[in-house]
């Protein structure tokens, strides 16, 4: 009988070494093997964990020179194969044993080569036995998605286990699903279900937040008590916020404790994600807790740090909740507020001081200000004591200052003549950008920067959307709008705003390369941003050649980009504009920073603004381990910049780059003060793997942890503070003393001009109201759930009750059926078939709703895919289309089959399965367009209800209100 091989699959490393495998065995010792190990508690090191899934596989007898050893190193210029003639178990120190091929990214690999550098150890025989062939692996959560993407037919469904030492709760596969649904980021891993502190770290880098919050509580001494990790960020919905909470909410009242738990929500300031929805879903979820919550809840101290918490939220929160609720905004050091959760440090009794929204500065400039209305001009920088005063789009493109430029890139090895390329994306006052994406809230943001700063064009020249045809957006340009222009095809944009330097790109993370690349075909690109995250680590490093070579740099990937206050951003860069006025990036100080995360970097922006002049300029290089442009190549620019007195740092576990830091710190390279620090060092205390959010958060080996790093920076010179939570105290002190030494002449603070709020945000806030223009008493859409005369439309499907009607935003019948038959007549896989239209930059017919998502499922749909599925003959292209739409929710959640798509499909599986129609009859009625037909019948239904209604109700003839209408004329457009 065939022999064995029976070992654990649960991602134990060095199984044989722990005695953990079992070789040439036959069923009945695999049998018992398992029998005696199965369910059993095993420890690895200090962690310990449950036996329970084995794997079973063929045994091939062979001898030890038989048996290879090959390993691939990946660095940031090339990767590194290691192979070894002799394998196995006790090969011991490999990489001093195995033979190195170092090969460069991009470089071609020569099979000649491999045999003569790898392979000469092996006689001709083996050498034959051996093939190295394509590989594609990802071992990080955010690379997942795309190899899951891209490899769908090679691999098949693929389940990644937890790793050894902490169990698969139901729980964290729900909120896995969701967040596999959502184009947000949602996250958890429980760690101790019994803990006492339990957290829900949102928006604004919250994987870097929850690193810093753990770090204090590690140093507090609560490590053992610390419940669960998680993160929730990217603006998820509403009810993706309230699914999150509730997971979280109903594990943290599972198990009571008379000492009574600590819940910490919030985070850093956030670019998207409202946190002060979760709080008030706290409130509701009360009602929902039962006698059980009321007793473990009396003891809960909910401690919420963010600004639009601080905004937002007030103390009837807490009563309605019935636990003690303490809110604090960015007055508050974000940490700090862990030692009052723990009761290590008192709760201050007075309250934050007045948020400093836009209401703020809208409606009391005056009073804030003894000069009234706010100049329209400033300086450009605050460090500079003989500068003088003056528009800052003066200042800033003066002939001195292109001379600086080019005298500070003589001075900077590292860069040669790409150091201008790096600088120009910020330094210049007119730098404008082409956003590839339809990214209207980034658009808006920058727009409003660009006004605060008192620019006189848009940062915006336009935007690239492959998806549409050439078409204008309308924006706001201060208080009037304007026009801002969308290109199907990148050349037309370039072509028409050869102006445009920069390229900020918005492309996910299955389309980002493409579109790199093709930016970089054009020579008037000199910076590029990638936003997307889950790039894989290969396709990265090839932009970064493939940027080196033609004196691009690249931002990113993963990350929000960069800002230099008073000049540019870089998309949602600083957060919503209360943020940018509340820490002064409306002007610039003489602090320069670089840090990993996007969102820690609008932290930084507040820290900076609190203990110094100001910001002068802040990049967030990225999340991945090979970002486009490393630590060194912004803080050589820092270096040589006579506007930058002092260097701001944040760097985390994972990767070696500040070690290129102290080096240039010991050699002279860099003199002006650098403080910096290095979050994670709360990773050894985790018993098993966590993966922190970013791709390079990893730390393979000692010197890539946070406590080895920060000890190396400050050896070498750094100012490193003892933990995050004096970190701003460390910049203040740092600040001072270059104040006293007079590097640094403070000036006069100068308040931005006055700035325009959004309707939304205003009626948000409560600021304003609006009557209405419209009556209706048919239909409310404005809920979870379509109402008809207050019914919900589920229950008049089910009632079978009948109004007639159609989708409101509908009409795509036709599309859908004539699209997804082509699909599935070819053969295309789901993933197959949503690349193909990607390609082919179309949009998927019948995919997508405005309001629904999977989590908030369209109940029409519902309830006639239950129709269909008890009625129809055979639903084969229906089965197909619901594939195709777990490829595209994963992308978005919104994006699902909707009832156009819906009805489209099934129309063409009755006619194809209802056996009255011919292949070629059922084909030709839906070219035809008839089921377009449908929804014109449910359309003039409709109409004729609501018109009705209007004259039912007595209403007079509409006439719009005029200042609901934009009169855009052609002066108005940005060119």
């Amino acid at each position: 009988p065939q022999k064995l091989i029976v070992k654990p699959d649960q991602l134990i490393k060095r199984r044989g070494k722990l005695g953990l495998i079992k070789i040439n065995t036959d069923y009945s010792g695999v049998q018992q093997w398992v029998a005696d190990r199965m369910m059993k508690e095993f420890s690895i090191g200090e962690t310990k964990g449950i036996l329970k899934q084995f794997i079973i596989e063929p045994f091939v007898a062979h001898k030890q020179e038989e048996e290879f050893y090959i390993c691939i190193h990946s660095s940031r210029e090339e990767n590194t194969i290691l192979f070894h003639h002799e394998g196995g178990v006790d090969i011991g120190d490999v990489d001093s044993k195995a033979n190195k091929l170092p090969i460069l990214t991009g470089e071609n690999i020569d099979s000649n080569k491999i045999t003569d550098v790898l392979l000469n150890n092996l006689n001709k025989e083996n050498r034959r036995c051996v093939s190295l062939q394509e590989l594609l692996f990802t071992t990080k959560p955010p690379e997942r998605k795309w190899f899951g993407f891209v490899c769908a037919r090679q691999w098949g469904p693929v389940e990644f286990p937890p790793p050894f030492g902490r169990e698969a709760y139901p729980e964290e596969a729900y909120i896995a699903d969701l967040d596999a649904k959502s184009g947000a980021s949602l996250k958890l891993t429980i760690l101790n279900p019994n803990g006492r502190i339990w957290t829900m770290v949102a928006g604004g880098g919250a994987s870097v937040v929850y690193r810093f919050m753990v770090d204090t509580i590690c140093d507090l001494g609560g490590a053992s008590e610390l419940a669960n990790y998680g993160e929730y960020s990217g603006a998820p919905s509403e009810q993706q916020t309230y699914d999150y909470a509730r997971t979280i909410l109903s594990l943290m009242t599972r198990t009571p404790r008379d000492d009574g738990k600590v819940l910490i929500i919030g985070g850093g300031i956030a670019n998207f994600t409202n946190v002060a929805a979760t709080v008030d879903f706290c409130a509701k979820r009360r009602t929902q807790l039962s006698g059980r919550a009321s007793r473990d809840a009396r003891s809960w101290c909910v401690v919420s740090v963010c600004f639009l918490s601080a905004m937002l939220l007030n103390k009837n929160t807490g009563q309605h909740l019935g636990v003690p609720v303490h809110v604090f905004g960015t007055e508050t050091h974000m940490t700090a507020i862990v030692g009052m959760a723990l009761g290590k440090t008192p709760i201050p009794d007075q309250q934050p001081n007045a948020p400093g929204h836009t209401a703020n500065f809208l409606l009391g400039a005056s009073s804030n200000y003894a000069g009234g209305t706010p100049r329209t001009s400033r300086t450009s920088s605050f460090a500079d004591g003989n500068q003088a005063n003056g528009d800052a789009g003066q200042v800033l493109n003066g002939a001195n200052v292109l001379q600086q430029a080019a005298k500070r890139a003589n001075h900077k090895p590292m860069f040669t003549s790409k150091c201008d390329v790096i600088t120009s994306f910020l330094l210049f006052y007119k730098t404008r950008c082409i956003m590839w994406g339809l990214q209207s809230r980034a658009v808006q943001g920058m727009l409003d920067f660009d006004f605060v700063c008192s620019r006189k064009t848009p940062s915006v020249a336009a935007m690239v959307y492959p998806f549409s045809g050439d078409h204008k957006q309308k924006f706001y340009w201060g208080h009037k709008e304007i026009l801002i222009p969308v290109y199907k095809n990148m050349s037309d944009a370039m072509t028409k705003h050869n102006d445009a330097d920069v390229l900020i790109s918005f492309a996910s993370l299955r389309s980002a390369e493409e579109s790199t690349i093709e930016a970089m075909k054009y020579e008037q690109i000199r910076t590029i941003a990638i936003i997307a995250e889950g790039i894989p680590e290969s396709t990265t490093k090839k932009l970064n050649k493939l940027a080196q070579e033609k004196n691009i740099s690249i931002i990113g990937p993963a990350t929000v980009g960069g800002i230099k206050p008073g000049c540019f951003k870089i998309g949602n860069t600083g957060g919503m504009m209360d943020n940018i006025l509340s820490s002064k990036l409306y002007r610039a100080g003489s602090v320069a920073y670089v840090s990993r995360s996007g969102g820690m970097s609008n932290e930084l922006n507040n820290i900076i603004s609190r203990t110094t002049n100001g910001v002068c300029e802040g990049v967030a290089i990225g999340g991945d381990r090979y970002p486009g442009t490393t630590f060194m190549d912004h803080i050589l620019r820092y270096q040589n910049d006579m506007n930058v007195k002092m260097i701001v740092v944040l760097g985390e576990v994972g990767g070696t780059e500040e070690y290129d830091i102290c080096e240039a710190i010991k050699s002279g390279t860099i003199t002006k003060p650098v403080i910096a620090w290095c979050i994670g060092t709360c990773a050894t205390m985790f018993t098993s793997e966590v993966q922190f959010g970013h791709a390079g958060a990893c730390a393979n080996q000692a010197s890539e942890t946070a406590v080895v790093k920060n000890q190396a920076l400050a050896a070498a010179g750094a100012h490193v503070p003892c933990s995050f939570n004096e970190l701003n105290t460390k910049i203040r002190e740092v600040y001072n003393n270059l104040v006293e030494l007079r590097v640094v002449v403070p000036k006069e603070e100068v308040p931005p001009p006055t700035v325009p709020m959004d309707y939304s945000w205003a009626r948000e806030l409560g600021l304003i109201r609006k009557p209405a223009s419209f009556m209706s008493s048919i239909s409310d859409e404005r809920g979870q759930e379509l109402l008809y005369a207050g019914m919900p439309i589920s229950q008049v499907f089910k009632d079978d009750i009948g109004i007639g009607g159609g989708d409101r935003f509908g009409g795509a019948l036709d599309g859908a059926a004539r699209q997804f038959s082509a699909a599935y007549d070819k053969g295309l896989l789901p993933s197959e078939f949503v690349n193909e239209m990607r390609k082919k930059h179309q949009l998927i017919m019948g995919i997508g709703h405005r309001v629904k998502s999977l989590n908030n499922p369209d109940q029409r749909v519902v309830i006639l895919k239950e129709f269909v599925k008890t009625n129809f003959p055979s639903t084969p292209l229906l089965d197909y289309a619901l594939e195709v739409e777990k490829v595209t929710t994963a992308k978005k959640p919104n994006l699902i089959l909707n009832v156009d798509g819906f009805i489209g499909v099934a129309f063409v599986d009755l006619l194809r399965g209802c056996g009255c129609f011919t292949e070629e009859e059922a084909r030709e009625y839906v070219q035809i367009g008839a089921l377009n037909g449908v929804f014109v019948l449910g359309r003039s239904m409709g109409f004729i209800g609501h018109y009705l209604d209007q004259l039912r109700l007595k209403q007079g003839l509409y006439r719009h209100p005029w200042d609901d209408i934009s009169y855009v004329l052609p002066e108005d457009y940005s060119s």
